[in-house]
Parts: C-alpha cells; structure tokens; sequence
C-alpha cells in the first residue's frame, strides 16, 4: 500500500514528487490510500485544497475521510449522502470516515458498517486520524481488499481502529502517544 495526503501537496516540488510516486507505486501493483488531512491553512487558496482533495481521490483505492472533510467537500451535512457522492463521482473501492469520539464507518461494494468509538478521557486529539488510518490500512494487508467484503471484518477492522484512536487522545503528542496492541486489544474487549 502506497499511503498518501494532501500535506505533501501545498507546495512545489513536494507535488510533482508525490504524484511521480503515486505513479510509481500504481506501476509496481500497490493499492493506492489517501488521508485528506485538510488543514486549510497551509493552503494558498481553498480551491487549491479542494483540488488536492480531488486529485486524491481519482488516484486512491482506499480513502479515510473525517465527518468534516466530507461535509467540507460535498457540501452536505449528511454524511451518507455525501459519501454516496464521492461514490458516484470517483469509485473508490473502499471507504473509511471517521466520526471522532462517535466511531466510524466502511463502505465498500453497497455495505456500509459503523462501529461505536470508546469513552475515554481524552486530553489531546493529535495523531488520532493517522492512527485509526495505520490500523485500517494494516488490516487491509492482513485480510487483502477483497477480504474486506465480509462484514465481520469489516466491523473488527473499524473497533480496532477506533479503540486505537481513542488511546492515542488520553496523551499528549501523537506518536509517542500510539498504544500497543494488547491495551488496543483490552480496550476492544472490556466495552
């Protein structure tokens, strides 16, 4: 898996170097994931974003989106709708959206599965996208994209990726934050 966001997309030549890497990674067989990652005030212009957005979604297999990137990015405020959008538009296989402290959601090939997030006592939020992005994206190497059309691993994938996330926020920092895999493990397991 080749992963990739809109940050290294700001500025020249960090651009023309992201995409010859797509391009490169897309030669050599590599399912393609994109993260957003919308922070608008690296952006010149929000057009300029809006375009990284959707260059990002023409070249990717697997995305991960946050409730307010694709509310953002449709327009909508519901975010089904604005998912069956990027679907319609752009086909990407596999789709992943977080919803913060309230869990997320998959959808691939018609299924759409949620899983609740954790209560836990959160002191800072940093790192806990890229989080929850790492443990999708490591299940997609474990199960293979087409393992992903059953729902029970599906929903396993987004409760690991959720308790992952909320252990990252009662830290500070984001990778000195990251948990091991049994307190992800024991937190899946005691709620």
């Amino acid at each position: 898996i080749f992963h990739f966001g809109t940050l290294s997309m700001t500025n020249e030549p960090a651009i023309s170097a992201t995409k010859e890497a797509i391009s490169t990674a897309k030669q050599a067989g590599c399912l393609i994931s994109f993260d957003p990652n919308l922070r608008l005030s690296l952006w010149k212009s929000v057009d300029d974003a809006i375009a990284a957005m959707e260059y990002g979604f023409t070249q990717c297999d697997i995305l991960k989106i946050s409730d307010d990137e694709i509310q953002f990015f449709s327009g909508l405020k519901d975010y089904d709708a604005g998912i069956h959008c990027l679907l319609e538009k752009y086909q990407i296989p596999l789709i992943f959206l977080t919803l913060g402290k309230h869990g997320s959601r998959a959808y691939y090939k018609g299924m759409r599965v949620e899983a609740p997030g954790y209560s836990v006592q959160t002191i800072d939020t940093t790192g806990a996208g890229d989080t929850f992005c790492g443990c999708i994206l490591n299940a997609v190497l474990e199960y293979g994209i087409d393992g992903m059309k059953v729902e029970k691993i599906i929903k396993s994938t987004l409760q690991f990726g959720n308790a992952a996330a909320a252990l990252v926020t009662t830290k500070k920092g984001a990778i000195l934050s990251m948990p091991e895999i049994c307190e992800v493990k024991q937190l899946v397991f005691v709620q």
